[in-house]
């Protein structure tokens, strides 16, 4: 009897194998040709299985937009620093001590202006010396000249009488020199700073006096990526913003290009000409450069469009399927960016819900471009 009743359980859990493995073919086995995943679905469920090998097909929503072509401004910016036309710090070229100041604290001056005498009682009184030692010299020439037509003086003594004139001027010249140190003036016409001396101050030589600023046209000196230099180019136009002037824009004109680019920062020392009329503008400031190269038609697409990254993408509509597209992209304006290769103008795609897209994933779209995209208009 026992060996009766272990041969039927052995039997039984056999039957029960069997029955487990035919349910497993059927959930799992390989679709036929003419069986679709759908199909297989609906087996699974009719026999209360569920079905973890099917893709979810749900088309997802998305926002979309056309490539497009637009004209774009060839232009780029920079930070610049504001200079003077012309700068300079007097300084006396001897020491000695200050007997008058000629101007007023940020005054304008005339070119050759005086601005600061020093005391130079010991300077004219030889200069007066050597113009009478002079004065006696060209005297004594004139009498040896007489003599010498009548016989009277040698040819040695006339030579010695032409070269003591000689001496006697270049004595006076001297003397005009050391008496012309005395007194400073202007080097060009401009704009006196705030001086910190005063009459009967003791001055050494090379001690800073006073600045003098040309301010009618200014120099904004800034730097550029070298990528733009053989697009540079004497006499494009600048625009030049101030925070110190806020809501006015300036006209510059670029002047001149440093030749030697910048080897750590690989960029270009550029200067442009900034007129200042008014005097609004001070040397040192800080200014904001736009410079315009030109416009041109370029495919624009939306900024938001873009899947940044070190390759950035963005996903195009073919047929109602997102694919996933590498871009190269150029210039930004606005919200708009430039696409230099990738897209084609009539390109639809997705400007909103990319983060959930795969590429070849079915898209359903929300906005006016869905029907076209459905239609087949505007696909490569």
């Amino acid at each position: 009897m026992v060996k009766q009743h272990r041969f039927r359980a052995l039997l039984l859990a056999l039957a029960g194998l069997a029955v487990l493995a035919s349910v497993a073919r059927i959930a799992l086995r390989t679709p036929g040709p003419g069986e679709t995943v759908a199909a297989r679905e609906t087996a699974a469920e009719t026999q209360g299985q569920s079905f973890p090998g099917a893709p979810d097909m749900k088309p997802v929503t998305v926002e979309t937009a056309a490539v497009q072509t637009e004209t774009f401004l060839d232009e780029t910016t920079a930070i610049g620093t504001v200079k003077s036309n012309e700068s300079v710090v007097l300084k006396p070229e001897i020491s000695g001590r200050i007997a008058g100041i000629h101007f007023r604290d940020g005054g304008a001056v005339r070119t050759g202006a005086l601005l600061v005498r020093l005391e130079a009682s010991i300077e004219a009184a030889e200069l007066r010396q050597a113009e009478a030692n002079l004065s006696l010299a060209r005297a004594n020439l004139r009498r040896n000249e007489d003599l010498f037509q009548k016989k009277f003086v040698s040819q040695a003594m006339l030579d010695n009488s032409r070269a003591a004139l000689q001496v006697e001027a270049a004595k006076v010249a001297l003397a005009a020199a050391q008496y012309k140190r005395t007194r400073i003036h202007a080097p060009f016409g401009g704009v006196v700073g705030l001086r910190n001396v005063s009459v009967g101050d003791y001055v050494r030589e090379g001690e800073a006096l006073i600045n003098l600023e040309d301010t009618k046209i200014l120099k904004v000196d800034f730097r550029l990526p070298e990528m733009h230099l053989n697009r540079l180019r004497g006499g494009l136009p600048l625009e030049v913003v101030s925070d110190a002037l806020p809501g006015e824009t300036r006209q510059a004109v670029l002047t001149a290009i440093d030749p030697l680019v910048d080897a750590e920062g690989r960029a270009i020392s550029c200067r442009a000409a900034l007129p200042n009329p008014d005097g609004r503008l001070s040397p040192g400031m800080f200014v904001r450069v736009r410079l315009r190269f030109g416009a041109r038609e370029v495919r624009t697409i939306p900024e938001e469009a873009v899947i940044s990254g070190v390759n950035p993408q963005v996903f195009r509509i073919e047929g109602g399927v997102a694919r996933a597209v590498g871009v190269r992209l150029g210039q930004r304006q606005g919200n708009r960016v430039e696409v230099l290769e990738g897209l084609d103008p009539g390109n639809t795609i997705v400007t909103a819900g990319q983060m959930k897209l795969k590429d070849g994933a079915r898209v359903t779209m929300n906005d006016t471009d869905a029907g076209l995209v459905d239609q087949g208009i505007g696909n490569p």
